[in-house]
């Protein structure tokens, strides 16, 4: 079958031959090849405006990011046996770094296959599709999981916001030919000798955070005996956990969700360890500690991402600062404050100035110890700044 081409308008070409994988809508030359033309998630062969062979790709007509790079090599296609290589060198990577199966299995474009997230829980595989191109091949990546991986139970948590750009549906299950059965409730994770349990069905994401954990086991070494630590926007509670487990005294968790601070309960128990848990939003949370003169020799600030969109930007760094401000005074003299960020659009650099601007307004003085982004499982690709986004500041407070 002979793949039809996408040709591209000149000069556009430059940003795809450094090594990126996107092609935005109005770098084509719909002149001499119309976007309408093609269904959405149909294989192309991207072209210069020289007719030099850039890669093969899917498209989608309908959006801002018209066609994603899926490889090239011109003898190779993207079909089941490029999906099973890509598939292996993603699963070498992650036996390289883990003793045991639970990390992310494919991150995007860091790992050639733009729009597929999986996760991995033992016998558990959580994909999600962010794009048409990967919902057009979901029998083929089925395919090719039980090939490289073996036998599990695959389930589908098609429920992002990216796929609504995509102009696509909601879906949520284990696909079995044209229906969909029931999703499990819950997965079970194991990292660094703790057992956590997460929702699925319901749950954020693929139901845990995988990216924080090269973070959480940084924390460890900050942690002095018997720290008292508070974990705001804890979800199911892995920073807690996890400290409680080092050698923590005490931990308190601060979410919004009961169902989250259920199973922060039960993950503290299911490890030995106890928590008190705050249903609150973060904000009003530390207001009230404050009030009650609450003190902490550790404080983990872990919030979703404010910044969505780049013009959420400034308003999300005001909310950043806020939330910094209000940690600060509840951390004991010569304390640990953990500052995280999962917005790409709010950088380093200013998340960083968030919290020197709340350290200058609490009269607080903050060293920058460690700066964490995220785990190796979630590899960063260094023409595609978009795949680096998370941001922590293990940071040391004094009084000025």
């Amino acid at each position: 079958m002979t793949i039809p081409v996408l040709k591209l308008k000149r000069g556009e070409d430059r940003r795809l031959r450094a090594g990126h994988l996107w092609i935005f809508s109005n770098e084509v030359d719909t002149a001499a090849t119309p976007l309408t033309q093609f269904e959405p998630g149909a294989a192309v062969q991207v072209h210069s405006d020289r007719d030099q062979f850039l890669g093969f790709a899917y498209v989608n007509p309908r959006t801002l990011i018209a066609a994603r790079i899926v490889g090239r090599d011109a003898a190779y296609p993207l079909d089941a046996s490029l999906l099973v290589h890509r598939l292996r060198v993603a699963l070498a990577l992650r036996e390289r770094l883990y003793r045991e199966p639970f990390y992310r299995l494919v991150y995007g474009e860091s790992d050639g296959l733009p729009g597929l997230v999986i996760d991995r829980y033992g016998d558990v595989l959580v994909a999600q599709s962010g794009t048409a191109g990967i919902d057009r091949l979901r029998a083929e990546v089925e395919a090719a999981l039980t090939r490289v991986i073996g036998n599990s139970t695959l389930v589908w948590k098609n429920d992002s916001g990216a796929r609504e750009l995509e102009g696509l549906e909601s879906a949520v299950g284990i696909s079995h030919g044209d229906e969909w059965l029931a999703a499990p409730e819950e997965v079970a994770i194991r990292e660094q000798g703790c057992d956590f349990v997460a929702p699925l069905a319901q749950g954020q994401k693929t139901g845990w955070f995988y990216d924080q954990a090269a973070n959480r086991e940084r924390l460890r070494r900050y942690l002095p005996p018997g720290a008292r630590v508070l974990d705001v926007c804890s979800y199911v509670g892995a920073w807690a956990v996890t400290a409680l487990k080092a050698g923590a005294g005490s931990a308190t968790c601060v979410d919004s969700s009961a169902t989250a601070l259920a199973y922060v309960e039960r993950n503290a128990g299911a490890n030995g360890a106890a928590v008190e848990c705050i249903r609150d939003d973060a904000f009003d949370a530390l207001k009230a500690l404050q009030e009650k003169g609450e003190r902490y020799d550790v404080v983990i600030l872990d919030p979703p991402a404010f910044a969505k969109r780049k013009k959420d930007a400034p308003q999300a760094q005001a909310a950043y600062r806020k939330l910094n401000q209000l940690a600060l005074p509840l951390i004991e003299r010569d304390g640990l404050l953990v500052s995280c960020s999962c917005s790409y659009h709010m950088g380093a650099d200013e998340l960083a100035a968030s919290i020197q601007a709340a350290a200058r307004h609490s009269s607080r003085f903050v060293q920058v110890l460690e700066q964490g982004g995220q785990s190796p499982d979630h590899p960063v690709h260094p023409a595609i700044p978009e795949t680096r986004y998370l941001k922590s500041f293990f940071c040391r407070v004094t009084r000025e």
